[in-house]
């Protein structure tokens, strides 16, 4: 019986020690994507692309907005220069974990300018720090308006088929 409590235990300590790195490492990816946003609203460029890691890849809204790290800081420094970018504050964000805790995922919905949004990258851990290696930005719409949305971009999307196929 003494055996069957102590493994109790220790199975308990075991599950406590996980779930208490999962709020930790959890915790860490919310301030770092927290303070990304920040950075973007703040206008401070050195903190914003500090966040990303080196080989990083921000997709934007538009179909032709697929940017390398060094992309996406030539097309954003002059809306940080202007000494505002741009203002995203998470409503609801989700976190997962790969086993080892080196990558994270998530998907987070955005009170933006251009209304509700979503975002959604991975983090991965470098040394010791989160960082953002991808991200992905791209507009809700509504199931109500997708086909006036549709009709809207239709020629738009059609040339930029046509460009892509060369």
């Amino acid at each position: 019986m003494k055996h069957l409590i102590i493994a109790f235990h220790l199975i308990l300590i075991a599950f406590y020690g996980q779930a208490q790195t999962r709020d930790t490492e959890e915790l860490a990816v919310q301030k770092v994507l927290n303070e990304w946003h920040e950075a973007a609203a703040n206008a401070s460029f050195k903190n914003y692309f500090n966040a990303l890691t080196e080989k990083a890849v921000f997709i934007g809204t538009d179909a032709s907005e697929n940017w390398t790290k060094k992309d996406f800081e030539t097309y954003a420094k002059p809306h940080f220069d202007k000494g505002k970018a741009w203002n995203f504050k998470s409503l609801e964000r989700h976190i997962y974990f790969s086993a080892d805790k080196k990558t994270a995922w998530f998907d987070e919905l955005l009170d933006t300018q251009m209304k509700i949004c979503r975002g959604s990258g991975v983090l991965i851990k470098v040394k010791k720090e989160w960082k953002i290696a991808h991200y992905v930005l791209s507009i809700a719409v509504p199931n109500e308006f997708t086909e006036e949305v549709v009709k809207v971009k239709a020629e738009s999307d059609e040339q930029f088929i046509e460009k892509i196929k060369g």
